[in-house]
């Protein structure tokens, strides 16, 4: 990180977190931070659930909730972004303040609540983005908060959106939704996958689908999940969204309503993403998300069954300059440890988190 990328983050953190964020996009918009392009190697490029990454360092949903910035987001040395969540009708979410910087636990909390400007204004955002360039774009799938239908929202999002992305992921684990996270079950899982699936299967494009758990689940509640996405023939699974838990959280912001992101949910969701790994036998694509801020967390993650990972929060406290960071420190781990290609490592401290 550059002196004028420090001086950047420390005027940000003077604003407001949402305020700062959306000046954040107004700067990509307008070409004035420098994007260094992705990173590759032999040892980087790799395949996952059918996607071609130059690295497997991805940027997670969050960032660019309604498809503003993707091209710019394909030039800042991420291997794969994830733009939303979007759901059918646009929502305002959760009212103001709802997100919460703690600077102490390198930590964010977030109720944001899916507010984003619908699927017809993602859609003509993502008809007009580039697709010369060899940066997958996914897209997560939400509801709307008011929704009767639930399931049939995810449906929607994918049938208008999902032809304009290369992947797409159903988000059934927000904190921030009232019992959306009850779509998590098995059965209510395999009907919503089901019909997302079915959709898929017919289109003219078949594209690969993920679904995005959280990590406060049982043991039991993740071998479910893991039999469903079975059952359905999923794509992948990315492990894990933010947590209600606040175990080791040190600032006074801690009591905040909201899923906690960032370095305090690093342990929590490598060991669900270890589980999921050892539930697989490391057959099925995982993407391990949560607390990553440096190579060695993008390794670990790794090591623990990812076949790739995602970051966001790390980005507030060490500016968009980190994919690149991560992903040439992710080369020097790897080669430091003689593996020829990162999917050689996936899984291979796997049992240590169990």
């Amino acid at each position: 990180m550059n002196a004028v990328e420090k001086l950047g983050i420390k005027l940000l953190h003077g604003l407001d977190p949402e305020r700062a964020h959306g000046l954040a996009l107004m700067a990509l918009k307008a070409g004035l931070v420098p994007l260094p392009g992705p990173y590759t190697s032999d040892r980087l490029r790799c395949r996952v659930a059918g996607l071609e990454l130059l690295n497997p360092v991805g940027l997670a949903a969050g960032f660019d909730k309604n498809a503003e910035v993707v091209d710019a987001l394909t030039q800042a040395g991420f291997g794969f972004i994830e733009t939303g969540a979007i759901t059918p009708r646009a929502q305002p979410g959760n009212p103001k303040p709802r997100m919460f910087r703690l600077p102490e636990d390198q930590a964010v909390i977030n109720r944001f609540g899916f507010n984003n400007a619908g699927m017809a204004a993602a859609a003509a955002r993502l008809t007009r983005r580039s697709r010369t360039r060899p940066v997958p774009v996914g897209l997560n799938l939400g509801a709307n908060k008011d929704s009767a239908d639930r399931a049939g929202d995810f449906v929607q999002v994918f049938e208008t959106c999902g032809p304009l992305v290369d992947f797409v992921t159903v988000n059934v684990s927000s904190p921030n939704t009232e019992k959306l996270r009850d779509l998590q079950g098995a059965q209510a899982l395999h009907a919503l996958l089901s019909r997302v699936i079915r959709v898929r299967d017919t289109g003219d494009r078949i594209i690969p689908v993920f679904v995005k758990i959280a990590p406060d689940l049982t043991d039991t509640e993740i071998a479910e999940i893991v039999d469903v996405a079975r059952e359905v023939r999923l794509d992948g699974i990315i492990a894990t969204n933010t947590t209600l838990d606040r175990e080791g959280v040190k600032s006074a912001r801690r009591g905040e309503t909201g899923g906690l992101s960032g370095a305090p949910l690093f342990e929590k969701s490598t060991r669900v993403l270890a589980r999921l790994s050892h539930a697989t036998g490391g057959h099925m694509p995982l993407i391990g998300v949560g607390g990553v801020g440096s190579p060695e967390d993008a390794y670990t993650k790794i090591k623990a069954g990812a076949h790739a990972v995602q970051l966001y929060s790390a980005m507030a406290y060490q500016g968009l300059s980190l994919a690149d960071r991560i992903a040439r420190g992710l080369d020097e781990l790897l080669a430091a440890d003689g593996h020829a290609n990162v999917h050689d490592a996936t899984g291979t401290e796997r049992d240590a988190w169990l």
